[in-house]
């Protein structure tokens, strides 16, 4: 099954929005397996950044192995679910992988997964010109790779790391 080609379009006020009433949704099939927040992550939880429009959530779960039985009832929520890096993260997409709305990553809330995704963010959130040198690289890297989502996240990947590293580097 194609994936959707990679698109970057002005922010939306709308998504921080998007976010919150899927949190809702989340909080309520995810209750169980939650072991601290539901955060909204990516670039359009970055207000004033261009994006793909799909709402990137983190949630955080006591394990993986422990929160297995969550694959199911995301399913039913309307989630799809796909076992990429399924060694660090179980991952959806909603409503297909052939159009995404959402993506879910459901990961232990004290991995290094989630501290470097929240120190990427709120360092793009209080950092505007290395939010806006981010937006420059992801719209070039998207006319590249286009049809190649993986190539696209590969191609990002150097600069998340490096502003990754400036991010756990506090204070700033």
């Amino acid at each position: 099954m194609p994936d959707a080609p990679v698109e970057i379009v002005a922010y939306d006020a709308a998504w921080p929005r998007r976010f919150e009433e899927e949190a809702r949704l989340l909080r309520d099939v995810l209750g169980p397996w939650l072991s601290g927040s539901i955060e909204h992550i990516g670039s359009t939880a970055v207000p004033g950044l261009a994006a793909k429009p799909v709402i990137d959530i983190m949630a955080a779960v006591h394990s993986l192995d422990a929160s297995r039985p969550a694959i199911a009832a995301l399913n039913d929520a309307g989630y799809c679910y796909a076992p990429y890096r399924a060694d660090a993260e179980h991952w959806f997409c909603k409503p297909s992988p052939e159009f995404r709305t959402h993506h879910l990553h459901l990961v232990p809330g004290d991995s290094r997964q989630w501290v470097e995704a929240i120190g990427f963010r709120d360092y793009l959130r209080a950092q505007p010109e290395t939010a806006m040198a981010y937006e420059r690289l992801k719209r070039e890297l998207a006319t590249q790779h286009r049809d190649d989502r993986e190539a696209y996240t590969a191609a990002k990947h150097s600069f998340i790391e490096r502003v990754t590293a400036l991010a756990l580097r506090k204070p700033w």
